[in-house]
C-alpha cells in the first residue's frame, strides 16, 4: 500500500505546526488559533508560553481533574462530543445514526476471532475530538493493555460532513488499536482513529508506534504485564481525531448518548 495524499498533506501540516517561529511571531500564531477555535484555556498555561502550534495542541492541564475512584465508574478518556454510541447488532456500530461499519474490520487482521467476537452485541462509544478540544487521551478505567496494532491508512476528515458522507471512514482511516482487560477480565478495545492534519498519534508507553510515517502494513506490539490506572496520560493527537470504544457483551451500561459533549475525567458508564 502506497502513501495517500492525505498523508502527504497531514505531514506537511505536521511540519508548519512543529516549528519553533521567533517567540514574537509563535505568539501571534497561537493567540490567533485561540481565537478562532474559541479554545477555553482556563485549565491551561498561557497561549503565548507554548513554543509551537503543535505544543499548545498537544498542552497539558496546569492540575488533573478530579474523577471517582470507583472501580465500577469508567470515565471520559477525553473531551469530546459523542458522535455516537450505543449497542453493536452482533458486528456492526454506527459511524453515524443510518451508517454502519464492522466492529471486526475496524480491529483488524492482527487480532483473532476469537478476539474480535467478544464485542459483538456489546456497547460502542465514538469520541470525537474537534480542533478547539483538549488532545490527550487517558486511560478510562485501571487496565492491563494486552497487546497494540498500528494500521497505516488514510488521512479523511472525521468532522460530521465526513462521518454522514463517507461510508467506513473509521476502517480508511490510519488508527493504533489497544486490545485491554479490565482489573475484573472484561476486555474491551479502544481505537485511536486519525484524520486530515493529525499526522501523529503518540502512544507514550510504546516508543516504536510511529504514525503517519513509514510502515506500510499493520505491526503489532504484545504486552505481558503492562498495567495501568484509570486516569493516567497515555499520549496524544496532534490536532483533533477520534477515540472509538468497543466493550465485550454486557462489560458497559452506558450513561451518554449521541450528541453528548462529554469532558475527560466524567463518569460515562457503569462497568458491570
Amino acid at each position: 500500500m502506497s502513501r495517500h495524499v492525505t498523508s502527504l498533506i497531514s505531514q506537511n501540516f505536521g511540519k508548519f505546526a512543529s516549528k519553533e517561529f521567533p517567540r514574537w511571531f509563535q505568539k501571534i500564531v497561537n493567540s490567533s488559533y485561540v481565537g478562532l477555535m474559541g479554545l477555553d484555556m482556563s485549565e491551561f498555561n498561557s497561549p503565548s508560553t507554548y513554543k509551537s502550534l503543535n505544543a499548545l495542541f498537544t498542552r497539558k492541564l496546569r492540575e488533573d481533574r478530579t474523577y471517582s475512584l470507583d472501580a465500577n465508574d469508567f470515565i471520559s478518556p477525553c473531551d469530546s462530543l459523542i458522535s455516537e454510541c450505543g449497542s453493536l447488532e452482533s458486528e456492526y456500530a454506527l459511524q453515524i445514526k443510518g451508517m454502519r461499519y464492522k466492529s471486526d474490520d475496524l480491529i483488524g487482521s492482527e487480532f483473532t476471532q476469537d478476539e474480535k467476537s467478544i464485542v459483538h452485541n456489546g456497547e460502542f462509544i465514538n469520541f470525537y475530538l474537534s480542533p478547539k478540544d483538549y488532545h490527550r487521551y487517558h486511560m478510562p478505567t485501571n487496565l492491563k493493555v494486552l497487546k497494540a496494532v498500528h494500521i497505516p491508512g488514510k488521512f479523511y476528515p472525521v468532522n460530521m460532513p465526513s462521518l454522514k458522507s463517507r461510508l467506513n471512514l473509521f476502517i480508511e482511516n490510519e488508527r493504533v488499536v489497544l486490545h485491554c482487560e479490565t482489573t475484573s477480565g472484561k476486555k474491551f478495545f479502544m481505537v485511536l482513529v486519525s484524520a486530515l492534519n493529525v499526522g501523529v498519534m503518540q502512544v507514550s508507553f510504546e516508543s516504536k508506534i510511529q504514525t503517519n510515517a513509514s510502515a506500510l502494513t499493520p505491526q503489532a506490539y504484545e504486552f505481558e504485564n503492562l498495567f495501568m490506572n484509570k486516569g493516567d496520560d497515555f499520549g496524544c493527537f496532534e490536532m483533533g481525531s477520534t477515540i472509538v470504544i468497543l466493550a465485550e457483551n454486557g462489560m458497559l451500561e452506558l450513561d451518554v448518548s449521541a450528541g453528548d459533549n462529554v469532558k475527560y475525567a466524567q463518569t460515562i458508564a457503569k462497568v458491570n
